[in-house]
């Protein structure tokens, strides 16, 4: 019996063992780096990767790879070759996913055309030539609501006619008069706080070009994709 118990024990203290030197690499990475680049901002979280000897560091949404002594620290695109899968890529996917219900809709106006069944959110700025493109192929999509977000990041007038369009009394008329005729909105004063928000949660969540489409499964698209490839999201988003 006693036997039994020691054995028992022993395994115990093994395993607790192998515990502790599974996360010792995570905890000498983090010593160590802030030790070695004390300017480096506040480590969120230290993973292992697939590719033996390699942990992803990552900060915030920023995602760098170091040894488990932290010897060599790099940023970069980690490739599965033989599954031809880009995995930071991937990651980044998950961690800049956006959670449709958690959008401020508040903070947009609406297009609906059809039955407005569908729906996406775009960020976009109104001196975004890719964005009125966009605005062109969008005509052509029905049965959806779009919850517009004005995002203007090109400069002052951006956010200048941003100002007249959401002060605008018909946004939704202001907006397409402006982006499929070019007439301007005429110059107004409100309350823009809304935009300075759509702003800093674009910021937040990486959204760094426009237009910027968000569909209801948590896809992100940027880019001036085509009716077609929207119908494709909307359709894919539904299921």
């Amino acid at each position: 019996m006693k036997s039994i118990k020691r054995a028992l024990v022993a395994a115990l203290l093994a395993a607790g063992l192998s515990v502790a030197m599974a996360q010792a690499p995570e905890a000498a990475i983090r010593k160590n780096l802030s030790e070695r680049l004390p300017q480096l901002p506040k480590i969120d979280e230290i993973s292992k990767t697939p590719m033996t000897g390699i942990f992803e560091v990552r900060i915030g949404s920023d995602l760098f790879y170091t040894d488990a002594e932290a010897d060599f620290l790099f940023q970069g695109n980690l490739m599965d070759i033989k599954l031809h899968r880009n995995l930071t890529e991937e990651r980044l996917e998950k961690l800049l996913a956006i959670d449709f219900a958690a959008l401020p809709l508040k903070d947009s106006f609406t297009v609906v055309r059809g039955n407005g069944k569908r729906k996406v959110a775009v960020f976009q700025d109104p001196n975004c030539p890719y964005c009125k493109r966009f605005e062109r192929d969008l005509q052509k999509v029905d049965n959806v609501t779009i919850y517009m977000f004005l995002y203007p990041i090109l400069g002052p007038d951006s956010s200048d006619k941003a100002r007249n369009l959401w002060c605008a009394k018909d946004k939704s008329k202001a907006w397409q008069d402006w982006m499929l005729r070019n007439q301007a909105a005429a110059a107004a004063s409100c309350d823009t706080a809304a935009v300075a928000r759509n702003v800093e949660f674009g910021k937040q969540r990486k959204i760094t070009g426009t237009p910027t489409l968000l569909f209801p499964d948590g896809t992100r698209v940027p880019g001036a994709i085509d009716a077609q490839q929207v119908e494709k999201y909307l359709a894919a988003a539904k299921q």
